[in-house]
């Protein structure tokens, strides 16, 4: 698909064909920074999903049968396509997602990272040999997959997500039936046309475009195995909820965080500052890991607010295909009346306002892109206290509070966990009890120590606790939501010898 704007309404990728689908009705891809569009697609119904989950069904059989080798070699050809199309790919990314330049390069980069991994462990061993009590059994672990996967990927990595997702599905012998982010279908068009050009086989791979209905489709279907869900705490708790009523089904949800950051009394206020500017409003706060929350001990409050605030203030917003912004703009007019109601909450639950640039000044917003989703950071201090929403709902924008504590770690650690939610964190200090205590304190899935609390390695966990999920959409604890194990048991021997000292006498009734 081309970089420029197209006539070309795009459809939906389905048992190896390209389609408009069953219905009439299309949508547009917009540039956030610009409010143009880039692309039309047409929308997916029921009937488009139930075509895509029938060709998924019916490839399954086959795909399995293949050995993880060959199935790996398929995605070997988008990873060469990632890594030699990244400079292109990320331009597209930013000027649909509206993430800075960088980031949208470091999207891309993930994505082939995760790929590579996924093709790479195809050749690693698998299952697990475990000892028997009995010397003449074998005993290992042995992983099938589970069949039609479906994948329901968010806008804000909108090529590193679904390969997370569907790489590892895809080497494991799944079949896939994949719904992009109605928000970025230009970034889905490019990744089905990838995966339709290294010849995966017809119904292996299935894209529907569209709406939370198409979603909603794929996951009430009896045919789909497992969903991979990433994406707001609301939608994946009533995923979860009907998955979880369904015998044999699963689902794998990552989702939200009102993330924290502890500032200790024994903190480099250079790494803290550093560190908390770029996980609080890189990618304009829409990271489900950006921290809302900054937790300062007292002894170090006042440099920290007065060296964070100077620099909140100063952070460059602008175009994001300009190598020198910082934020980008949000991703839709809906999305910046939400962070524009978390502000006003802040406000009326007492806050006092350091940073205000939610609504940029004309002369902040480039030439050109008046109809922008624009918005700024917000930042404010506020006394702790367990029943402000502020400090418990998830925003998802560049809106930040700092929380000024006295006393121990002990301290911190309980105001860091005192939110629904539990999936990333960092603290900054240098003191290495502090450090071990968060480690082992902190109720999150990602934690971090000097250092932002954004950023992922393919090779690592990454999922949350509480409200933020389950832990699976990662590298190995992926292949456990897309796998069924079975504990397989071999005899070598001619007489049957049984394990815990049962018997295995077949004693017979005396007739005398």
């Amino acid at each position: 698909m081309s970089q420029q704007s197209s006539e070309q309404t795009y459809g939906h990728y389905i048992g190896g064909e390209w389609t408009e689908g069953a219905g009439s009705e299309t949508f547009d891809s917009e540039n956030p920074a610009t409010g143009e569009s880039l692309a039309t697609f047409h929308r997916g119904t029921d009937e488009d999903v139930d075509a895509a989950l029938e060709a998924a069904d019916e490839a399954f059989d086959e795909w399995r049968s293949l050995s993880y080798i060959d199935r790996a070699e398929y995605l070997w050809d988008v990873y060469h396509e990632l890594r030699e199309r990244t400079d292109e790919l990320a331009e597209v990314v930013t000027r649909e997602c509206g993430k800075e330049i960088s980031e949208g390069r470091a999207d891309v980069v993930e994505a082939y990272h995760m790929v590579e991994w996924a093709a790479g462990n195809a050749r690693h061993p698998h299952g697990d040999v475990v000892p028997s009590e009995v010397g003449a059994k074998d005993a290992y672990m042995r992983r099938k997959p589970r069949g039609v996967i479906g994948c329901i990927t968010p806008w804000n990595f909108p090529v590193a997500i679904p390969f997370w997702h569907m790489a590892i599905a895809l080497v494991e012998g799944n079949t896939v039936v994949w719904k992009p982010a109605e928000q970025t279908p230009w970034c889905g068009q490019i990744i089905a046309e990838m995966l339709a050009d290294a010849g995966v086989p017809e119904g292996v791979f299935n894209m529907v475009q569209g709406y939370g209905d198409a979603g909603a489709a794929i996951v009430d279907d009896p045919r789909v195995d497992t969903v991979l869900f990433t994406g707001s705490a609301e939608v994946g708790h009533e995923i979860s909820g009907k998955v979880g009523a369904e015998p044999g089904k699963l689902a794998a949800c990552e989702m939200g965080g009102k993330n924290g950051i502890v500032i200790t009394e024994a903190a480099d206020l250079d790494i803290a500052v550093h560190s908390a500017i770029m996980s609080s409003f890189k990618t304009t706060g829409q990271r489900c890991v950006s921290s809302e929350r900054l937790i300062v001990h007292e002894d170090v409050y006042d440099e920290f607010k007065a060296r964070y605030v100077e620099l909140a203030e100063q952070v460059a917003v602008g175009e994001p295909l300009d190598d020198s912004t910082f934020m980008g703009p949000a991703i839709e007019p809906e999305h910046v009346e939400k962070i524009h109601r978390h502000n006003e909450l802040a406000r009326k639950e007492g806050a006092e306002v350091l940073v205000d640039r939610a609504e940029l000044s004309a002369e902040e917003i480039p030439d050109g892109h008046e109809d922008g989703n624009w918005v700024g950071p917000f930042v404010y201090e506020i006394e702790y206290d367990t029943d402000l929403r502020c400090l418990k709902e998830e925003c998802f924008g560049p809106h930040v509070a700092l929380l000024e504590y006295s006393g121990d770690i002990e301290e911190a650690v309980e105001i860091h966990n005192d939110t629904p939610y539990g999936l990333a964190g960092a603290i900054i200090s240098e003191d290495y009890r502090q450090i071990n205590y968060f480690r082992d304190h902190a109720e999150i899935g990602l934690a971090y120590a000097n250092l932002p609390c954004i950023g992922a390695e393919v090779q690592l966990p990454f999922g949350g606790v509480k409200k933020s999920g389950n832990g699976y959409p990662s590298a190995r604890e992926a292949i456990e939501a897309v796998t069924e194990r079975t504990a397989w048991t071999l005899n070598n021997s001619k007489e049957i010898e049984m394990a815990q000292g049962l018997s295995a006498d077949i004693t017979i009734q005396d007739d005398d």
